[in-house]
């Protein structure tokens, strides 16, 4: 054989195979699934997104809800990965096994959460059989926002939203959840989460009331801020609590904020793991990266919601505060509500 044609020793190929392999190792664990995320506007903003794809080289598809019924419409399609629900509403998904337990060790800045967030067994909504589905992310109770330039008086009540003296300068929120509970807290129900027929439509005819006073029931944070300033609005129901406030605020609207004598509904919003996630550990891998001080601190100073990491500034411990529980008729409101949408007399309830 002339000396141009001899083959290299065996021995030479080997490193090469190794780096070969090496290299398409590193491709396969590099190229995970979108992580696909569910959750309310600015839980997953672009420059959170971007620092979790710089960390973990891996990309995010964001999906923004409107509604608690947005979210289970949503949820429902099987496309998600990890998402973000209130308590209340966590066991429905647990239920309908739209949630998977969640392994607590696999987050380890649960232990950085302030102690209010330390035992997730004592917080309603998080545990089912022994096993936790969630891990708590903001909170924010839902208070009512008046404009300083146009109330007649500060209010006091929710009750101020159904003064005719107000007709047409009130925005409500569109989800059928949180307006069937205000309105059950205004007749003095025993529980405005588990109301019974009677109850229910009751709340109905006073929904219909306020349909009629109101200039139109908002879906997000951002609209509601677009409509308060175009129409001059006087009241403004804050399903997004001290978010709303900031918006606002930045604005330039001269607004005031109250806590009703009757209470005002707080919402605990948590992370969940879907059954359909392709990849269990980087949707915990989320979650624990949601819960660094500078991720869950930039929520608080860009959007202006409560962390679970560090005190809230503004928060106010005297406030009659009433967490949201598990809804026993969330059926029945949805289809109540959406004959009040659509414009049903109070007589038809």
């Amino acid at each position: 054989m002339p000396p141009d044609m001899r083959v290299e020793p065996a021995k030479s190929a080997f490193p090469i195979i190794c780096l070969m392999l090496l290299l398409r190792a590193q491709t396969v664990a590099n190229a995970h699934e979108p992580l696909r995320v569910l959750a309310w506007p600015g839980y997953a903003d672009t420059e959170t997104v971007a620092l979790f794809r710089q960390r973990f080289n891996v990309d995010v598809e964001v999906t923004a809800v409107s509604s608690d019924d947005d979210l289970w419409d949503k949820i429902g399609t099987g496309g998600f990965d990890v998402f973000a629900a209130n308590t209340a509403e966590l066991q429905r998904y647990i239920k309908q096994n739209l949630a998977t337990p969640i392994d607590i060790g696999n987050i380890p800045n649960h232990k950085n959460q302030l102690p209010r967030f330390q035992n997730l067994a004592a917080i309603p909504g998080l545990m089912h059989d022994g096993k936790l589905y969630a891990i708590p992310y903001t909170y924010s109770e839902m208070g009512l926002i008046y404009n300083r330039k146009t109330v007649k008086a500060i209010p006091d009540s929710m009750a101020a939203m159904w003064d005719p003296v107000y007709r047409g300068r009130v925005l409500a929120f569109n989800a059928s959840n949180h307006n069937f509970s205000v309105a059950g807290l205004l007749m003095g129900v025993k529980n405005p989460f588990d109301m019974d027929d009677g109850e229910l439509a009751r709340a109905a005819k006073r929904l219909v009331d306020l349909r009629r006073n109101v200039l139109t029931f908002y879906a997000t944070a951002e609209e509601a801020a677009t409509l308060f300033s175009k129409y001059d609005i006087t009241l403004l129901f804050g399903n997004y609590g001290t978010q709303q406030l900031k918006a606002l605020r930045e604005a330039g609207a001269d607004i005031g904020y109250i806590i009703p004598k009757e209470g005002a509904l707080a919402w605990l919003d948590c992370w969940a793991v879907t059954p359909a996630a392709a990849n269990r550990k980087l949707a915990e891998n989320w979650i624990n990266f949601m819960l660094e001080y500078a991720v869950s601190q930039h929520l608080t100073d860009k959007h202006g919601l409560a962390n679970t990491v560090a005190p809230f500034p503004d928060s106010r411990e005297n406030d009659k505060i009433i967490w949201l529980e598990p809804l026993s008729e969330p059926g029945k409101r949805k289809a109540l509500w959406d004959r009040i949408i659509s414009g049903d007399s109070p007589e038809t309830f």
